[in-house]
């Protein structure tokens, strides 16, 4: 039997003020409120692809700019899905995806090893991506490998922004749902620990 997978975490800083509400095993749905219209729609997208029940308000000083919030929101909800995950026992624990959004193809590959790296392959080709700087697309994706304590490598190619972090974040979403799937009774590590 499957214990609730979920977790509550909040982050307060002097720049942000963030609460993420998690529940891994959900159906996809979302109420997300970041100040960054751009934002909210990836992470609802994150929600939905990824089955996951996903609460987010955040209040950040986006007077500066949006990258104290960006970072804060997935350093807040890394530490959530870390702490839902518990030990880790049974879930398959690797995963990948590739999602095509139009002219754009994005892939994940991730591990919920506890040990966080990122390598990632993004390039877009303008500033701002509605009102988040693209450089703070692929910053997000550190941020919660480091909170998350999970190895991610993600790419993505093609001519229109929008649809390249679009692509990325369901890859992104896919990946982790069949990470986070429960298969077995063991920790999925030769370790015993992870």
């Amino acid at each position: 039997m499957i214990t609730m997978r979920r977790s509550m975490k909040t982050r307060e800083t002097l720049e942000t003020h963030v609460k993420v509400d998690l529940e891994i095993d959900g159906s996809g749905k979302s109420s997300v409120n970041t100040g960054l219209g751009f934002l909210d729609h990836m992470l609802e997208s994150v929600a939905r692809h990824g089955l996951l029940d996903l609460e987010v308000e955040a209040r950040g000083d986006l007077e500066v700019d949006d990258h104290h919030t960006v970072e804060d929101v997935a350093l807040t909800l890394g530490e959530a899905l870390r702490e839902a995950l518990g030990d880790k026992s049974g879930i398959r624990r690797m995963a990948h995806a590739m999602v095509p959004m139009d002219d754009a193809l994005a892939t994940v590959a991730l591990d919920l090893s506890g040990r966080p790296y990122t390598v990632l392959e993004l390039e877009f080709d303008d500033a701002v991506i509605g009102d988040v700087k693209s450089q703070n697309i692929g910053h997000f994706i550190e941020s919660l490998a480091v909170s998350a304590a999970m190895n991610i490598h993600a790419s993505v190619r093609g001519r229109n922004d929008h649809h390249k972090a679009e692509a990325l974040f369901k890859a992104l979403a896919l990946a982790i749902r069949d990470a986070v799937r429960v298969e077995h009774g063991e920790i999925p590590s030769t370790k015993g620990k992870l």
